[in-house]
């Protein structure tokens, strides 16, 4: 599973380095929670939650069957 969502994250993340940031896999939990870091403009952005569950965490569910949510850690 950790394939499948890392090559999910690979779709998002030009659209994040667009901005200046990045998002990197922590790990996904065995209740198939995926922990990510965010990272450079996305560090901190006041919009970084909308980010995370508008936009990463919706593609990632999409893509890999599994995955209950996306949270940043």
């Amino acid at each position: 599973m950790r394939e499948k969502v890392q090559a999910a994250l690979d779709k998002v993340r030009p659209t994040l380095q667009a901005d200046g940031g990045d998002v990197e896999l922590v790990d996904v939990t065995p209740q198939g929670i995926v922990q990510v870091k965010l990272t450079g403009a996305c560090h901190g952005c006041p919009m970084s939650q909308m980010t995370l569950k508008s936009g990463i965490e919706r593609v990632v569910m999409k893509l890999v069957p599994g995955v209950k949510g996306v949270e940043a850690v």
